[in-house]
């Protein structure tokens, strides 16, 4: 697909030579391009690495309240605690990604 489209803005002499260290062979407009479609779009292990640390905070949390409680947590419990985080994980974590994707203006 053929580009059409520029996006442009200004920088000091500063902010232009980190830009152009960054670009390590690169033309500063592809890197600049590369790194605004890579901001834009979340990475899978991002979702992946979010949705498990969810899991482990619910299992965490659930935990330790369970034992401030007094409650001592049986092997049944926690199965059932594992499986729960388990099956919310991978929803919470899209949802808190898509919160936190910039949105494009309509």
């Amino acid at each position: 697909m053929r580009r059409t489209k520029s996006i442009g803005t200004k920088v000091t002499e500063d902010e232009h030579a980190t830009f152009l260290r960054l670009a390590e062979g690169q033309t500063v407009s592809e890197w600049v391009r590369g790194v605004l479609l890579a901001s834009a779009t979340p990475r899978p292990a991002d979702h992946v690495l979010l949705a498990e640390v969810i899991a482990l905070r619910t299992i965490v949390l659930n935990l330790h309240f369970a034992l401030a409680s007094g409650d001592a947590p049986t092997v049944d419990a926690m199965k059932r605690l594992i499986e729960r985080a388990d099956e919310d994980k991978s929803r919470k974590a899209l949802e808190r990604l898509m919160a936190a994707t910039p949105r494009r203006p309509q």
